[in-house]
């Protein structure tokens, strides 16, 4: 029965008693499907509050209820929600403070626009978590007081936040000008010196594999420096040294950031951890020499992703579309490319110049056209779910090419019901087909018991509203709970049989 009410609580056509009737039979599973609801009135959410306390979060995250429907004394992680928003009361924040959970004080570390009372009461914390959390998020005042705080996780969070002075997060990088850190999270419960074992076994423990402490705090030290280093206000002048540093996480953050001069960048890009390549090539300030460079790396992740750069030069992205693979998503630079080079792609003798642009799903008629009746197969796939294609074009497309198109075809939103039926039925089948027409806005019926017949498919064909309500009564009684539940949140379910499974509860 549970699976039943939930998908009933998500059922969009379930009439306003009816919801009402769910609030009051709610538990965590239900009242989380009720706030997912878009027409759940005001009144409606606050005696789902008052039902399922830990719903009032969600409810005030997605705007449901306001500050006048929630008490803070009774109602804390809501009105945290609210604050997070910065929709809450200044005066909530100062009894927040004071919360004797330190995991609230430390969410309301991360709010917004509080009080400068506030900031003072959280960066005197007893628990350095809940002042890590406000050095991450707090302004650039805060943090550069924060930066000399004798914790050194403390230190690691200011690092973190891009409000930190550029001149605090130099120091912070090269020591010069702060006080020694006394304490970090491992020397706070170990003996110095320490290394974390990477296998360890006891119960409870938390702290990372490999953090140590010598007395200088040297992994969280070098945590700060990783932070620093991805921070973009760090001055660049202070993290370019570490392109040879001898930690890869140092030199991987390095790679990150986009104004590194070109030598570093060039350095970078010959760097011998592939990942670090990776990471520069994921890089939008990179010049053509090494964009060029990196198309022709020899680790396959490297080109495939400077295969997604927004200024690869076409020859280039095209090579690589031929040789690496660029995936089955649109690449920005052919996103961005002109109705001239769009043109040019087209009519390239190279397939996988084509198959580039057959991704796009703006093309012009004439050019959507001519690639509809290309004779490579990828093409065709790229193109089918392309907007504007005629049954015609369509079907063609799976007469030519079988079951290698099929699955693209369904998931066309031109595609007319008589073609999905015929998808469904193609012989030889492709399973994927089934779950594509299944989620299809214009599958009809037919097409739909069709898909009921495969397993994967019939939870998502459950619930298509395009089913009949005879067989969507008679799947609320499948053995496998998600298709039930599908069934329950279809808006084709009769409202008869819907008043009847809330109220035999």
């Amino acid at each position: 029965m549970h699976p039943l009410l939930c998908g009933l609580a998500a059922n969009p056509a379930l009439p306003s008693e009816l919801v009402d009737r769910l609030i009051s039979l709610a538990d965590e599973d239900i009242a989380l499907d009720l706030t997912r609801r878009t027409d759940l009135s005001r009144a409606q959410a606050v005696a789902l509050a008052e039902r399922v306390g830990e719903s009032a979060v969600r409810l005030a995250y997605e705007g449901k209820l306001s500050a006048a429907d929630i008490d803070p004394a009774v109602r804390p992680d809501a009105a945290l929600a609210l604050l997070d928003q910065g929709a809450g009361s200044p005066d909530w924040a100062r009894l927040l403070a004071s919360d004797p959970g330190p995991e609230r004080r430390e969410k309301l570390a991360a709010c917004p626009g509080l009080p400068s009372d506030v900031v003072d009461t959280l960066a005197a914390d007893p628990e350095v978590g809940v002042v890590a959390e406000l050095a991450l998020w707090t302004t650039p005042e805060v943090a550069a007081r924060l930066a000399a705080h004798p914790h050194a996780e403390v230190r690691r969070a200011v690092a973190a936040n891009e409000a930190t002075p550029p001149a605090v997060l130099a120091a912070l990088v090269t020591g010069a000008g702060l006080p020694a850190a006394l304490r970090c999270l491992v020397c706070d419960r170990e003996e110095t010196s320490f290394v974390h074992e990477s296998q360890c076994a006891r119960i409870g423990c938390d702290l990372p594999p490999g953090a140590s402490c010598d007395g200088a705090h040297e992994s969280t030290v070098h945590d700060m420096r990783q932070a620093a280093l991805r921070n973009p206000a760090t001055p660049v002048e202070v993290v370019v040294g570490f392109a040879d540093h001898p930690s890869m996480l140092l030199r991987w953050a390095l790679a990150t950031r986009q104004d590194l001069p070109p030598q570093v960048s060039a350095r970078l890009a010959s760097d011998p951890a592939p990942g670090i390549r990776a990471e520069l090539a994921e890089n939008p300030a990179l010049d053509d020499a090494l964009i060029r460079a990196l198309a022709d790396d020899h680790d396959p992740d490297v080109r495939r992703t400077i295969a997604h750069h927004p200024r690869i030069p076409l020859d280039v992205l095209t090579s690589l579309a031929r040789t690496a693979g660029t995936g089955a998503t649109l690449v920005p630079r052919i996103a961005a490319c002109s109705p001239a080079e769009a043109e040019e792609l087209a009519i390239s003798p190279n397939p996988a110049a084509r198959m580039l642009v057959a991704q796009r799903r703006d093309l012009p008629p004439a050019l959507r056209n001519r690639l509809a009746g290309d004779p490579d197969a990828k093409v065709v796939k790229a193109l089918a779910p392309h907007p504007g294609l005629t049954e015609a074009q369509l079907r063609s497309m799976v007469d030519r090419h079988g079951v290698h198109v099929l699955a693209k075809v369904a998931t066309n939103p031109d595609a007319p019901p008589a073609l999905l039926e015929h998808l469904v039925r193609h012989e030889p089948a492709v399973r994927k087909v089934f779950r594509e027409v299944a989620r299809h806005r214009r599958a009809t019926a037919p097409a739909l018991l069709v898909c009921l017949t495969d397993g994967r498919a019939r939870p998502i064909a459950a619930g298509h509203p395009a089913l009949p309500a005879a067989v969507v009564v008679e799947l609320l009684d499948d053995p496998d709970e998600q298709v039930a539940e599908a069934a329950a949140a279809n808006p084709s379910l009769p409202p008869a049989v819907m008043t009847d499974l809330v109220c035999r509860r």
